[in-house]
């Protein structure tokens, strides 16, 4: 952004004010249109015109080139570079301390946001939707987002939110929110299997039997053990006399996979979220399956920042539909 000298001569144009008028500042930042001066005062308070863009939820470019537009309409250089941060100027300061004026005189009102509620199973959460999502807010830093992890049909059922992202049987028993939702739609099916860390086993040595699998440690994440369509895993682990542990931190799960040399189950996607992981088919004779479901509140379907979040879950599985074919 190219900068105006305060003290440079100025041909005919705008009202140039004295910087020690405060009376002038007054009058000039009456002027000056509301969105402009939200940005003025978003971008001084930031420090940065990334984050305040992002925080404001427009581009860099267009916040920029309204901020020069300022700069050229009031013939005051308004930001300067001190080191890498981004300061007031003294014309800057000026200004700010009479738009911040105005506004607690006008008691002008803070654009609120709606509160979006979030609800999510627990393993789609971090193995899926996470970092779609963190990319998104970061793009929409303005949003009011309450992100709710279930970990259980028990969860699932006392939860109250927007948009719901479930486990289920692949029969529906037992499956959906218990508030009224759009149709829900089916995302994917998920395949279960024994998964092992690629360190600690090499392919000659992989378990390929139930008895194989004495030689190693059984780890279970606890909220999986009341689902039925993982009964066969969870009889295996419940007929263990040793070498057996339950967590309660889907993370802490991975963890002691990829790092304490246990054996666990996971979808049969995370040997693509994760390449230090790799299945062990064959080991249990029954197939354990569930599906992914997306729901929407009947009362929220038309708020727009409800639409933008069921896009990115529709767009982030669509974009790993490789992991579940």
């Amino acid at each position: 952004m190219a900068y105006l000298e305060p003290s440079a001569p100025q041909g005919p144009g705008p009202f140039r004010a004295p910087s020690d008028s405060r009376s002038a500042w007054l009058a000039l930042a009456e002027e000056i249109e509301p969105q402009v001066a939200h940005y003025f005062l978003v971008s001084a308070r930031c420090g940065c015109f990334m984050q305040a863009a992002r925080s404001l939820n427009i581009k860099a470019t267009l916040l920029r080139k309204r901020l020069a537009q300022l700069e050229e309409h009031l013939r005051h250089s308004l930001f300067t570079y001190q080191g890498n941060g981004l300061v007031l100027s003294r014309d800057g300061l000026q200004l700010q301390a009479q738009l911040a004026s105005l506004a607690l005189e006008r008691r002008l009102p803070v654009l609120e946001q709606p509160l979006i509620r979030l609800a999510v199973a627990e393993p789609i959460l971090h193995d899926i939707l996470g970092r779609d999502l963190i990319a998104l807010l970061r793009r929409n830093a303005s949003v009011r987002l309450e992100i709710i992890s279930i970990d259980s049909q028990l969860a699932l059922q006392a939860v109250d939110a927007d948009v719901v992202l479930w486990l289920s049987e692949t029969d529906g028993r037992a499956s959906g929110p218990s508030f009224a939702t759009e149709p829900p739609r089916c995302l994917a099916r998920l395949q279960y299997l024994p998964h092992i860390a690629k360190r600690y086993s090499r392919l000659t040595t992989r378990p390929d039997s139930v008895e194989d699998l004495n030689d190693y440690m059984l780890v279970q994440w606890q909220p999986d053990v009341q689902v039925d369509a993982l009964q066969p895993w969870n009889n295996l682990v419940q007929q263990r006399l040793a070498a057996v542990v339950q967590v309660q931190a889907y993370s802490l799960m991975l963890e002691m996979i990829r790092c304490g040399a246990c054996i666990g189950l996971l979808p049969h996607y995370m040997g693509s979220f994760d390449r230090g992981l790799v299945a062990l088919p064959g080991l249990l004779a029954q197939s354990m399956q569930r599906q992914v479901w997306l729901a929407v509140n009947t009362q929220a379907g038309e708020v727009e920042a409800v639409q933008m979040i069921v896009a990115l879950i529709v767009s982030t599985f669509e974009g790993r539909r490789e992991w579940f074919d």
